[in-house]
């Protein structure tokens, strides 16, 4: 009886276009820390709550966070450089070209680069949340 209704609760949130934070976690495939990180870098980024004070992400919140994304992990912006980008051109990259990789940087080095980034925003966050206790 439990599970029909956690079933049809999720179908009805699902129905209005909300997502749960463990939700938006698997379609990003980003750990939910750096959602919350984020929360508090880039203020376009503000899912509602709930009355239990679960975050409930719009689909529009989930574009946001998958452009944001793109800019951090492909593009190499930081969080300073992307959050301008956002504000600025409306996370439309049309109007700039991402930064321009160096003739010598083979596949593997780009990946290293691109693990280096991930690394560092994921000891970002881990200092965010370190500094509110």
């Amino acid at each position: 009886m439990a599970t029909g209704t956690a079933t049809q609760s999720s179908q009805e949130k699902s129905e209005k276009g909300l997502y749960r934070i463990g939700e938006v976690s698997r379609i990003t495939n980003l750990k939910p820390f750096v959602l919350r990180y984020w929360e508090t870098e880039f203020p376009m980024l503000e899912p509602v709550k709930s009355n239990n004070g679960h975050r409930l992400y719009r689909q529009e919140d989930v574009d946001m966070v998958l452009k944001i994304k793109r800019l951090l992990y492909d593009e190499g912006f930081t969080i300073a450089g992307a959050r301008r980008h956002l504000r600025e051109g409306n996370g439309s990259t049309d109007s700039e070209s991402p930064l321009p990789i160096p003739p010598n940087q083979g596949a593997g080095q780009i990946l290293n680069r691109k693990l280096l980034l991930d690394m560092r925003d994921s000891l970002r966050a881990f200092l965010t949340l370190l500094e509110r206790k």
